[in-house]
């Protein structure tokens, strides 16, 4: 049993984070402060990259909101995506082109969240997955 003030690691295989890609930011955060009551802190990127948008439900982190503004976005929709919990990114990311997958994204570390790889399985669908930082 854990005390409640412990904060407990995600669990591998489960959905841990979901983020808009968008090309209008402003418009989304206008979109979803009137319609669903969020509201947004900024986080700067590293290496000057722009702003990453948190969002807030009663205080609490829901999403996030990620600015698509370099050409590896050319055509590519505004879309919700999803990441879920894996025990070791680089060793699932390993496993995925022997499963018929591709992955799009190596792993790599983002500061104070985790490593982080995004994969395509044979179906064409995309994922995060994301070894969280322990806290």
């Amino acid at each position: 049993m854990t005390d409640d003030t412990e904060m407990m690691m995600p669990e591998h295989g489960s959905f841990v984070w979901n983020e808009l890609n968008t090309w209008d930011v402003e418009a989304a955060k206008a979109f979803y402060g009137q319609t669903l009551g969020w509201t947004f802190e900024a986080m700067p990127l590293e290496d000057d990259a722009g702003t990453y948008w948190v969002a807030l439900a009663d205080g609490e982190m829901v999403a996030g909101i990620f600015a698509m503004t370099s050409p590896d976005f050319d055509g590519v929709p505004a879309h919700w995506f999803a990441y879920v919990e894996v025990d070791d990114v680089d060793v699932r990311a390993a496993l995925v082109e022997e499963a018929g997958g591709t992955v799009i994204r190596p792993p790599f570390d983002v500061a104070g969240v985790g490593r982080i790889a995004i994969v395509k399985a044979p179906d064409g669908s995309v994922l995060g997955w994301i070894t969280s930082d322990e806290e």
